[in-house]
């Protein structure tokens, strides 16, 4: 079965790091346990939320595109993996050792529907 992780990070000035946050060398070595364990579907980083862009439809079909999102919000989506694993009790294993849930963050799981 399918499920995505998806990571969230804190939404919190540059002036007020994580002291729980995990380092790059710990996101370098989950990726790799992640990857080599055979469970990896696929995954990426996102760019900066600065970067992102938002696009709406009205009801007479005209587009509307703003920079954002603009919510407010105490976390971000920083990136995500899609894993194929046996069962939730697997996924949840992969969550709790991703370094984005520790700290300040979270990762949500959730399975991926299929309409076949």
């Amino acid at each position: 079965m399918k499920y995505m992780l998806l990571i969230n990070s804190p939404a919190t000035p540059q002036d007020e790091p994580d002291p729980e946050a995990a380092s790059f060398e710990e996101w370098v070595t989950y990726d790799k346990s992640v990857r080599e364990s055979g469970v990896h579907v696929s995954g990426h980083s996102l760019a900066d939320l600065t970067t992102a862009t938002v696009v709406r439809v009205n009801a007479s079909g005209e587009r509307a595109v703003t920079d954002g999102p603009f919510a407010e919000t105490r976390e971000v989506l920083g990136g995500y993996y899609v894993i194929d694993v046996p069962d939730l009790d697997v996924a949840l294993d992969w969550a709790a050792r991703c370094p984005g849930a520790r700290g300040r963050g979270s990762v949500v799981v959730r399975p991926i529907a299929d309409f076949d």
